[in-house]
């Protein structure tokens, strides 16, 4: 969740009941060993067991993230703080037959479809019955996406007619559904805006906040926390920010009438909150006292290896507060429409029970319900897997953050088998990427200044693990991020404000979608994303065992001198069909080097002493591996930022 333009927040809130355990590590020679996932299909309806707990459409599952008001956007002005009229907005009408099926062509599984749920924004649609939204708690002109105004309906701004903008929104996951790929939408209980207010609730459902009682701090049922006796007050604001650029507006006034005031969705207690706070939106009550003790049941540890049914079982038999029940039927409303996941905004500030509660009544309408959840504490992972029912968790915080300051040159390779290994038995669950809406672009000059620099980390990142992988709209025509659109800094392609998106509007070619307006550079990397994810998609290999590379190779460098360094990494994949060798370089520079295959994998191999063919699965070269005493040897050379996908040629 990116919300703030001036700083990164404290990620965590109330602790959340954290089962003990331990983190299986191996020496680095050895190798791990990833359960395959469940073949059989799963009816509706019917029993789950934990091992059932992970369903999806294939293996490896790959999801394209687009940010929805901005992929279809033609318009090219970009003006700083431009309203829709000037720079235009993506629709639904732009995810054409076309342009879903180049989507899928990438090897995409799931269309996650940011900002599609009705938040917050400026533009005026009063004549749609839409109340006006206050600039002074509204990010950007087009506004967050996580500050949800109404759970029930989407974004005006995404309908070609505001007034059918759900049967449109209906029709976009018909279309999608039809290209073959599955439909994933964001759901953010942390918080909500601070005027949420549904027009299109369905009968006997009531607003958040409706029923509270205003005259206590908390209450059990409240669905919000209140600072009694103080009014709200807007920030005050920092480098001499102002709303909407400066512009004129009737509600830009500083002030947002609240009262009492409520607790802001990042946590913070204050009637005035800091202009670096969540100020957008306010703390849902889970059921969590103030003094962060915790007004439900708790799980015991034995649920971490109970089955779905038994976790629904477990809640049936227990009262839980309104905002989880509140949550419960917002997720349903959407699987009813035909949504096949859910990407939860924030799930670590929310307690583990809820979400056992929630994934569970889930997973008993739709097994297969794709649910990805933003987690940055370790020490919560498995709590969330196990005890929440999640799918997958962002392995941000282990895997991205070494594998990016490996790409910036700030790190050894070797902390990317340190990150890997940290998450061995729970690897098939952490969702691997290296850009979303709230990281940097690539090739933006505060990340790595070059979109190349991305191809030998998307190869590891792909293809260590069994990890799903997510790819973010523009990535694969190399996207930089440059547009200092208004609300936030350049680097990030915007989430609050309209704008056109340069690199991916030549690929988007006024709605052609052939990438017909590429530069030769931006096709060359689009094609290579693709050879990469279908590789992760189609190679038996990489949904078998993995075992490190990358020490053995920098010990024998050390005595032979060879220019294998901590700019390669290296590691293999395999199972009894497919024997695998990756390696990649991160320098600039060519490396001419012979990799060592050790003797303890060769002999998992099966492979006599001999010469064997090994085919590259990027670029069709045939290398061999050189079996001397049961240890393997093959000679490269890899050239500036090159990777090689080396496949065992059975003879």
């Amino acid at each position: 969740m990116q919300t703030s333009q001036h700083s990164v927040l404290t990620r965590s809130t109330h602790s959340a009941f954290v089962l003990s355990f331990v983190i299986l590590t191996s020496c680095l020679f050895a190798c791990s060993y990833e359960p395959s996932p469940q073949k059989s299909k799963v009816k509706m309806g019917e029993q789950l067991t934990i091992n059932d707990h992970v369903k999806a459409k294939r293996d490896k599952p790959v999801v394209y993230q687009v940010f929805t008001r901005l992929f279809g956007n033609t318009n090219t002005t970009n003006k700083p703080w431009g309203t829709l009229e000037e720079n235009g907005v993506g629709k639904f009408s732009d995810f054409t037959k076309s342009a879903l099926g180049e989507i899928k062509d990438l090897g995409v599984s799931h269309v996650w479809y940011t900002g599609v749920p009705h938040h917050d924004v400026i533009t005026d649609y009063t004549e749609y019955g839409i109340s006006n939204d206050d600039p002074d708690v509204v990010k950007g002109r087009a506004g967050s996406p996580y500050a949800v105004k109404d759970y029930y309906t989407v974004n005006p701004d995404l309908a070609d007619d505001p007034a059918h903008r759900l049967a449109e929104f209906e029709a976009l996951i018909q279309r999608t559904h039809d290209s073959g790929l599955g439909v994933i939408i964001d759901i953010v209980p942390n918080h909500v805006a601070r005027n949420y207010h549904s027009l299109a609730k369905p009968e006997g459902v009531s607003d958040f906040g409706e029923n509270d009682d205003l005259g206590v701090e908390y209450a059990r049922n409240n669905n919000f926390y209140y600072v009694i006796g103080q009014d709200f007050k807007v920030p005050k604001a920092k480098d001499g920010y102002r709303p909407l650029g400066g512009e004129e507006h009737p509600l830009a006034d500083g002030h947002f009438v609240e009262s009492p005031a409520k607790w802001t969705g990042n946590g913070s207690r204050k009637a005035q909150p800091d202009a670096n706070d969540w100020y957008e939106t306010v703390k849902v009550n889970y059921g969590v006292k103030p003094d962060g003790s915790y007004d439900f049941a708790t799980l015991p540890p034995e649920y971490a290896n109970k089955s779905i049914p038994e976790h629904a079982e477990f809640w049936a038999q227990k009262s839980v507060p309104d905002s989880w029940v509140k949550f419960r039927d917002i997720t349903q409303y959407w699987l009813e429409k035909g949504v096949d996941g859910f990407r939860y905004d924030m799930a670590e500030m929310v307690p583990v029970e809820f979400w056992s509660y929630l994934n569970s009544h889930i997973k008993q309408i739709n097994p297969d319900a794709f649910l990805l959840a933003e987690v940055y504490d370790p020490t919560k992972y498995r709590d969330y897997i196990h005890l929440g029912k999640m799918d997958y968790l962002y392995d941000k915080v282990g895997f991205y953050d070494s594998l990016k300051g490996v790409m910036q040159g700030r790190e050894p390779a070797s902390v990317i088998t340190k990150a890997h290994h940290q998450v061995t038995d729970i690897a098939q669950h952490m969702l691997h990427f290296l850009e979303n809406h709230d990281e940097q672009r690539i090739a933006s000059p505060e990340f790595a200044g070059n979109s190349e620099k991305g191809k030998p980390a998307l190869v590891v990142s792909a293809l260590i693990s069994r990890s799903p992988t997510l790819l973010y709209f523009g990535q694969e025509v190399g996207e930089d991020g440059s547009e200092n659109m208004g609300f936030g800094a350049a680097s990030r392609t915007t989430i609050f404000d309209y704008a056109g998106v340069p690199a991916h509007q030549r690929w988007m070619n006024h709605g052609q979608f052939d990438g017909a307006l590429l530069t030769p550079d931006e096709r060359a990397l689009r094609a290579y994303y693709r050879r990469v994810l279908h590789i992760s998609a189609g190679q038996s290999a990489v949904n078998g065992q993995y075992a490190d590379l990358h020490q053995a190779n920098l010990e024998q460098n050390k005595k032979e001198r060879s220019e294998y360094d901590e700019t390669l990494y290296s590691f293999s994949r395999f199972n009894g069909k497919q024997k695998m060798v990756i390696v990649s370089n991160f320098s600039n520079n060519s490396k001419h080097f012979t990799l060592v295959v050790p003797e303890y994998l060769i002999t998992q191999w099966s492979l006599p002493d001999g010469q064997y063919a090994m085919q590259d699965l990027l670029s069709g070269q045939k290398l061999n591996i050189v079996v001397e005493n049961q240890e393997g040897h093959v000679s490269m050379m890899l050239g500036s930022l090159q990777s090689l996908v080396l496949s065992l040629v059975e003879s």
